[in-house]
């Protein structure tokens, strides 16, 4: 892979990390450092669908709250249950699966897939091309 590939790669998963930490502690006024590798994986795979998927964009918006969401259910797994450090539950939501995810939630994350694909898309297809 060359260097400005992973150097974008990089600046995305990080911008995606800040991001999504940010957006929890504004939300709950704490977040765990679980959540930012999860925000920047989440970023990082919403330009690989943008830029990877040849359908529409509402399809390509629902792989990436699919994405999101099992993102979150992976991370529920590992660091809600196997590792007790209840990060977060949805237990008293809601459509639940195991307390792990939800469907307001997942609802959510396609408004955000909307919203963030074609930019972190734009975003990573610039820095690899200057």
């Amino acid at each position: 892979m060359a260097l400005k590939k992973r150097i974008a790669n990089l600046t995305v998963f990080s911008i995606g990390a800040f991001g999504y930490g940010l957006i929890e502690v504004l939300w709950r006024g704490y977040t765990h450092w679980s959540m930012l590798t999860a925000g920047g994986l989440s970023l990082l795979g919403l330009c690989r669908i943008e830029r990877g998927m040849k359908t529409n964009f509402l399809k390509k918006a629902f792989a990436g709250c699919a994405l999101i969401t099992g993102i979150e259910l992976i991370f529920g797994i590992i660091f809600n249950i196997i590792l007790k450090k209840r990060v977060w539950s949805y237990k008293e939501i809601s459509l639940n699966l195991g307390g792990q995810i939800c469907a307001r939630y997942s609802f959510f994350w396609l408004i955000l897939s909307i919203i963030l694909m074609p930019l972190a898309s734009g975003l990573n297809h610039k820095m690899q091309s200057d």
